[in-house]
């Protein structure tokens, strides 16, 4: 049988051939490819010329272009569109890669080729961009353990394909947890306080479910988190925050504490063997950060005005359930619940009122309005393409008849796809010989609207989806000539901005003036809509701060272990948590047992905080244009996708930043943003 994995693509524009894939094809895929690999490296390895930047770095650059493309198409279907077989595959591919990957950065001969070449960098005559893929290059093999030696080498090995399988039987926890978790709502009391979307909502999970004409509650947080903000049973609230927040830890089968535990270990043993103090100061010595003080020192400076916001919060939302004869103290699960009467006596807003204004069709073409009158992009669906999942669209992206991209969104929440939101690449963008355009992804997790129903969302949803737009346009507009540095290859501290920093285009006026128009009638929002969804942007952000910036602190803490030997995640949590006097009713925004930002792979560990850091940047960078006069400056637009939107990695972050701005922003402007100075 022909694998198609293995085979020349005729597709249009080279997109994956989705429905000639099938689970039997990436085992035979990865281990052709890999073999490939090893060819190509040991070539290069081997190769008797002396080094140069082409025989060596060009070289390695245009290496394991089969790998890749496996790699991608593989791990993008297993987040998005899995199933038992593909997960078979996850476990089994997630340490051979490790050791693949070991097996070249550690290969003595082929680093002993890189270190040559970055001992004479200065003689090479390189432009700036070559220069820095080559000390980038050099910087990730000493980072793998290329000068180690001996049984160093080999447990530096092990270590991290032991760290792979744990990730991926992490991720694969959740996920499990999160398909099997149901709450069947049963009698009309089960149904209290339910606005009719939601209950649609439910109604559509239920039938997904096989229980045709009963209401259904799941884990994805585009039904759980508005069941929670509106249910009026406090006992189901309870039952269903309880489900939510204990991810992970549900059952004995897919308990992820003792993976947690293992992870720091082995995470504190390879810093360790690289010559850091712990597995922070690793992670963070090649960041914007730097160190593990500067970002506590950045998350404590927005921890304390927001504890005490919450606490104000709090006290607010006590006072509003006592003349209702609620005899009770807020409770977490009460928090949601409380929170929106709150918002309504404030600042007259329902969500109820809200989502008819927010249709998913619309709120898609106001991302990609903006990105056209920021950066002259147009997008036209390609209804024929492939497809990764039945409800996946696809775009041509191009500008001035130039191709630029493939942009695909799939949108929708199912049992088969993770949860959260994210953006991917199918295929990166280089120049190296032919100029090779990107092909993107963003996957979400959205309610899908019952059967011949609109697809509604709430303005957090929204948010959510320029914010991955915004991602997305980052890998779109990516114009460098190296892989290694194309699209979102940027410090981890550095990536969040391009994303952060398109989610303010939605609260432009204008843009809601013209796309947040009511489903069904076709009516714009009100303008005093408009003004009241504004003013209350920085409703509850003490509770949100308070979420975030507490597991920011946990994931900090736990990677500045130097001894982990007998770490237990979950008295970690509890004694860092009450180290910060952590509001009792408020519970960090992803418990260990379910971070997967930090141990579903290697990504955000000790780097959740890079939110935070980005947003001091958006919040900055935003301003340029408010400086302008005009969300739409031409000049400002042209010189943000310059020097951050179309750059990669080709510059330092701090260069980049200061390359837009002329300087370096300060926490104030992220304070402010949040509506947190006064609380300072």
């Amino acid at each position: 049988m022909t694998n198609p994995l293995l085979t020349d693509w005729t597709t249009p524009f080279g997109v994956p051939p989705f429905e000639m894939i099938k689970a039997a094809h990436f085992r035979p895929a990865f281990a052709a490819a890999i073999e490939e690999n090893k060819a190509e490296v040991a070539a290069i390895a081997a190769d008797a010329a002396t080094p140069t930047f082409e025989n060596t770095i060009v070289a390695l650059e245009t290496s394991g272009e089969l790998l890749e493309r496996v790699a991608r198409v593989f791990f993008q279907l297993a987040g998005c569109n899995t199933n038992d077989e593909l997960q078979e595959v996850e476990r089994w591919v997630a340490p051979v890669l490790s050791k693949h990957s070991s097996e070249i950065n550690m290969n003595p001969d082929l680093f002993a080729r890189v270190d040559a070449l970055y001992q004479r960098r200065d003689e090479l005559g390189l432009d700036g961009e070559a220069s820095r893929v080559l000390r980038l290059y050099h910087q990730g093999f000493v980072r793998s353990g290329a000068k180690l030696e001996g049984e160093d080498k080999d447990r530096m090995s092990s270590v991290m394909e032991r760290l792979a399988t744990l990730g991926a039987t992490f991720s694969q926890n959740i996920l499990k947890d999160e398909k099997d978790w149901e709450l069947k709502l049963e009698g009309e009391d089960a149904l209290a306080g339910l606005p009719d979307f939601l209950i649609a909502a439910a109604a559509q999970a239920a039938k997904d479910r096989g229980h045709e004409g009963g209401h259904v509650i799941t884990l994805s947080r585009s039904l759980i988190a508005p069941f929670l903000q509106f249910s009026s049973n406090r006992a189901l609230r309870e039952q269903a925050w309880k489900a939510w927040t204990s991810r992970g830890e549900i059952r004995d089968e897919t308990d992820n504490r003792a993976l947690a535990a293992e992870t720091v270990k082995l995470r504190a043993e390879r810093a360790q063997m690289l010559g850091f103090k712990n597995f922070a100061a690793f992670k963070l010595d090649d960041q914007m950060a730097k160190t593990p003080d500067r970002v506590r020192d950045l998350l404590m400076a927005v921890w304390t005005p927001a504890r005490k916001r919450a606490l104000e919060e709090r006290d607010a939302m006590q006072a509003l359930a006592a003349p209702e004869g609620a005899n009770i103290d807020i409770e977490a699960w009460d928090w949601r619940y409380y929170a929106e009467k709150q918002r309504k006596a404030e600042h007259d807003l329902d969500e109820a009122e809200l989502k008819p204004y927010f249709q998913l069709e619309a709120m898609i073409n106001a991302a990609f309005d903006c990105a056209t009158r920021l950066f002259g992009l147009e997008f036209k669906e390609l209804k024929d393409a492939p497809r990764q999942h039945p409800d996946a669209q696809t775009w041509e992206v191009s500008k001035n008849g130039r191709h630029m991209a493939i942009f695909i969104g799939d949108y929708f929440a199912r049992g088969s796809k993770r949860s959260g939101a994210w953006m991917s690449a199918y295929r990166g963008q280089s120049k190296l010989g032919e100029e090779i355009r990107p092909i993107i992804t963003n996957t979400m997790n959205f309610a899908k609207g019952a059967e011949s129903e609109a697809t509604l969302l709430t303005f957090d949803d929204a948010r959510t989806l320029f914010h991955e737009f915004g991602h997305g346009l980052h890998g779109m507009l990516s114009d460098v000539t190296y892989p290694y540095i194309a699209c979102t290859s940027v410090a981890r501290d550095f990536v969040e901005l391009p994303s952060q920093l398109y989610e303010h285009w939605l609260s432009e006026k204008e843009v809601l003036a013209k796309f947040a128009r009511h489903y069904k009638t076709g009516e714009a929002m009100p303008e005093a809509l408009i003004d009241r969804v504004l003013a209350a942007e920085n409703f509850g952000q003490g509770f949100g701060s308070v979420e975030y910036t507490a597991s920011a602190l946990i994931d900090l803490a736990m990677h500045e272990l130097e001894d982990a030997s007998d770490f237990d995640p979950m008295a970690f949590e509890k004694a860092t948590l009450d180290g910060i006097d952590m509001p009792k009713e408020i519970v960090m925004r992803h418990r260990t047992p379910h971070f997967a930002h930090v141990f579903s792979g290697d990504g955000y560990s000790a780097g959740y905080y890079s939110y935070m850091w980005s947003e001091v940047m958006d919040a900055d960078a935003y301003a340029a244009f408010t400086d302008a006069g005009d969300p739409f400056d031409a000049d400002t637009a042209a010189l943000l996708a310059e020097k951050i939107y179309s750059a990669g990695g080709k510059e330092d972050p701090e260069d980049a930043y200061k390359g837009f701005r002329g300087r370096l922003p300060e926490v104030g402007a992220l304070l402010k943003q949040r509506g947190l100075d006064e609380a300072a």
